[in-house]
């Protein structure tokens, strides 16, 4: 279906449904003679998949990669690369009960509305298990950026209304929430755990920090760099809205405040987010993205089905108490999408 498709001159397009027989991806634009083997794919999925903590669903998927095409004798070939995820945990039997139903918060409504039709196994399309093509194609952008000098880290700063109070970028991936000061990630997998037990859930922000960028990645106008970003960070199912630098506080500071002064150094501040006009400034990007909470809880609420009538629906199965997590690596892989596919064509305009 339309919309499917991300990217111009390194372009991804996912298939699959949660439910279905697999997910996967189609990335073209990576140039050939780029070292790449299912390793480099696999551990950017490990951090994605189900099954992770007591804050994540319990879903067992192994998301064992296969490289089927693009690939061979271990480097790129220039052509389109195919990578699939069997689905083997797959159980949409939770779902029988209420598929008549639209579940408060989900894509039931809209999609029929659009399609005349919904795939009620697990969301379908607009499952967050469609994200896990993204991973596979953000691992592969990101082994041709490192090449670059370009380095791409996301964490969650804030969740269930905790905010981290430190840094520490060794602490990320030490903790179930992926956040970055431990004493806050352990206040919120206690939050999260007693949510759980109350069949709700939460939310939470990520921050992402790109470095390496050189000064003039981007396009004026209509492709701007941080437009795109923002495009892609809010193609993610779960995200609500972005910003950069200093972000919304902007609107409550004085130009002289926001303004990015400059020295014989560089940069004095960097309210902007590294990227200005449009184009990077050589600075360090920075944005959040606020997460909503998971959509699908066990707690009753209202809806109505099909017919129109008013009901109460509970929606039973595996899902996450919160989606902050396993949505570091997808930001992480959308980043990365962007970054390279801007690569891409500023190497074609100055060529």
């Amino acid at each position: 279906m339309p919309g499917s498709s991300f990217g111009r001159a390194f372009r991804v397009t996912t298939f699959g449904e949660s439910h279905g027989g697999a997910v996967g991806v189609v990335l073209d634009g990576v140039r050939p003679g780029v070292a790449l083997e299912a390793p480099d794919i696999q551990a950017q999925l490990d951090r994605r998949k189900p099954g992770q903590s007591s804050v994540g669903t319990p879903r067992k998927e192994p998301d064992i990669v296969n490289l089927l095409s693009g690939v061979f004798e271990g480097e790129t070939t220039g052509t389109p690369i195919l990578m699939i995820l069997y689905n083997a945990d797959a159980d949409p039997s939770a779902y029988d009960e209420i598929k008549s139903m639209f579940r408060p918060g989900h894509a039931d409504y809209t999609y029929l509305m659009k399609y005349g039709r919904r795939d009620w196994r697990g969301s379908g399309r607009a499952s967050g298990r469609e994200t896990a093509g993204r991973v596979a194609a953000g691992a592969v952008a990101r082994k041709v950026l490192a090449e670059r000098g370009v380095e791409v880290l996301a964490y969650t700063v804030a969740a269930g209304g905790i905010a981290c109070r430190t840094f520490a970028a060794d602490e990320i991936e030490r903790n179930p929430m992926r956040a970055c000061d431990a004493e806050a990630a352990a206040e919120m997998v206690r939050y999260a755990e007693r949510l759980k037990e109350e069949y709700d859930s939460m939310g939470g922000v990520v921050e992402c920090r790109i470095r390496g960028v050189a000064a003039g990645l981007g396009e004026p106008v209509f492709d701007k760099l941080d437009a795109e970003l923002a495009h892609a960070m809010l193609s993610i199912g779960s995200i609500k809205g972005i910003e950069f630098g200093a972000g919304f506080r902007a609107a409550e500071m004085t130009g002289s405040r926001h303004n990015d002064q400059m020295s014989s150094t560089g940069f004095v501040t960097n309210n902007s987010g590294g990227i200005i006009g449009g184009i990077s400034t050589g600075e360090e990007i920075v944005f959040r993205v606020p997460v909503k909470p998971t959509s699908s809880i066990a707690k009753p609420q209202r809806t109505v089905d099909l017919s129109g009538a008013e009901r109460v629906i509970r929606t039973e199965g595996r899902h996450d108490t919160c989606i902050c997590p396993r949505i570091v690596p997808v930001v992480e892989a959308m980043a990365c999408i962007v970054l390279e596919d801007h690569h891409k064509r500023h190497a074609a305009m100055i060529a």
